[in-house]
Formats: structure tokens, sequence, C-alpha cells
């Protein structure tokens, strides 16, 4: 009978350890991975200022390039037309 409280004992130790270091491991997986969250989350907010910024230079630089291409066209029709035109 006391062998069978001995291993009683001990088999609830062991359980009670095993328990203790999965709790410690989950509980550092779930540390690691929120200090990660954390992390990506304040990256995403460093990074969505500048992109909006250069967002917006590529979008004014669209609009210069549209106005150079209607300018060039115009100033190409003129000068067809100055060559055309008899001295």
């Amino acid at each position: 009978m006391n062998h069978s409280i001995a291993l009683t004992f001990i088999g609830m130790l062991m359980t009670a350890a095993v328990g203790l270091i999965t709790g410690w491991a989950i509980g550092d997986l779930t540390r690691r991975y929120r200090h990660g969250v954390e992390q990506l989350d304040a990256l995403r907010r460093q990074f969505s200022q500048p992109n909006s910024a250069a967002l917006f230079q590529q979008r004014q630089l669209r609009e210069i390039r549209g106005i150079l291409r209607d300018l060039h066209k115009m100033l190409r029709a003129v000068s067809k037309g100055l060559e055309q035109r008899p001295s």
C-alpha cells in the first residue's frame, strides 16, 4: 500500500511539473507573439505616413507629366504649321 501512495505522489509531482513547464512555454510563446504584434503595429503606423506622402508625390508627378505631354502636342502642332507656311 505504501508503494502505491508513493507512486501516486510521484505521479502527481510529475504531472504538476509537466503542467508548469507547459504553462511556462505557452506563456512565453504568448508573450513573444504579443510583443511581435505590437512591433508590427508600430511599424505599420511608422510606414503609413511616408507612404501617403509618396502616393501624393506620385499623383503630382502624373499630373505634371500629363500637362507636359499636352503642351508638347500643342507645340508640335504649331511648329508643323510654321514649317508648312511658305516664306
